[in-house]
């Protein structure tokens, strides 16, 4: 993967024809919640089950990848920041890569459920260069479920993003990725080995420390958590409490949802050191996003100054939440 360049007209035209012929820009959602939820299950391609790793490549077209990975809880009232993406993927690529916040960017996308109680909890995609990240994006299953139980499997995400991803940047340059968690809710208490095995396939002994995973986590990736004004758990001060302990500075308060890929590529230009938030704010306006500019000024400011401060990762616990593939 990671092949190929992002085209403007293309994902335009694409956009149009879906329009003409009356088709939802989610097609895939649409074709599974047709059938009865016995049926219900992932694209293959975003299936996680049984893969060994999803790969970030230099190419001969993207020699110096930048992995960019965004997994999206899709459960309830979330589901609609899927959508918010998709219409903005070019606004994205276009601060990423023609205001030079970081090269090569080669973006993710996945969703994330409950393990607990939905039929599809986890979603990965691959890692693209072009249009295919739009294709892939469309491709994930809303199922607008959820427990109830205010969590969410961020940690199963969180676990299959440390041990199942792969990548040139970190292998040959020591440069690690970005992940952005979008969400509105509680990591589980435990990582349940059950889910696991059912989800990923992964035969490990027992269940593991989710704060165990983020810090296994976080010697890759710059990890970020973006709590968007979705429901009523925006100012609850647990759920705040609960992320900044885990990630501190890299919790991301949103008060406009429309805004959440401003945020993702603002992020990425600060923590790149490619701009300040001053510029950041305005190359927002310059591609038509100034009411977007103001909560992503919000987000960020004081957050290192106006530069993202990287959270330092404490050393690995040793013991039994420590958990080895086989």
């Amino acid at each position: 993967m990671g092949y190929g360049k992002w085209d403007d007209d293309t994902y335009a035209a694409a956009k149009t024809f879906r329009a003409a012929k009356g088709l939802d820009d989610f097609g895939y959602t649409s074709a599974t919640k047709a059938k009865s939820r016995d049926e219900w299950k992932a694209d293959p391609a975003l299936d996680p089950f049984g893969v060994t790793a999803r790969e970030c490549r230099d190419s001969p077209d993207h020699a110096d990848s930048t992995p960019i990975a965004v997994l999206f809880d899709v459960t309830g009232s979330m589901g609609r920041v899927p959508r918010i993406m998709q219409q903005k993927l070019g606004k994205l690529h276009g601060l990423l890569q023609r205001k030079g916040y970081v090269t090569d960017p080669q973006i993710l996308f996945g969703g994330i459920g409950d393990a607990d109680s939905d039929r599809v909890p986890l979603q990965v995609g691959q890692f693209e260069s072009d249009n295919r990240m739009d294709e892939q994006l469309r491709a994930v299953f809303l199922e607008g479920g959820g427990g109830g139980q205010k969590s969410e499997s961020y940690e199963l995400a969180a676990y299959f993003m440390a041990r199942h991803v792969e990548t040139d940047a970190w292998r040959e340059r020591g440069r690690k990725g970005y992940l952005f968690l979008i969400g509105d809710e509680l990591n589980k208490p435990r990582l349940e080995a059950g889910h696991i095995r059912r989800v990923i396939g992964d035969k490990v002994p027992q269940d593991v420390d989710p704060a165990s995973v983020y810090r296994e986590l976080a010697r890759k990736w710059h990890v970020y958590y973006v709590l968007p004004n979705q429901s009523s758990y925006y100012n609850d001060p647990e759920i705040g409490e609960h992320w900044q302990a885990i990630l501190g500075q890299n919790f991301l308060r949103l008060d406009d949802p429309g805004a959440v890929c401003e945020l993702i590529a603002a992020t990425i230009g600060l923590e790149e050191r490619v701009v300040d938030l001053d510029q950041a704010m305005v190359d927002l306006a310059e591609i038509g996003s100034v009411a977007e500019s103001h909560s992503v000024g919000k987000a960020l400011v004081g957050v290192g100054g106006g530069a993202i401060a990287t959270t330092p990762v404490p050393p690995a616990l040793d013991g039994p939440d420590d958990v080895t593939l086989d």
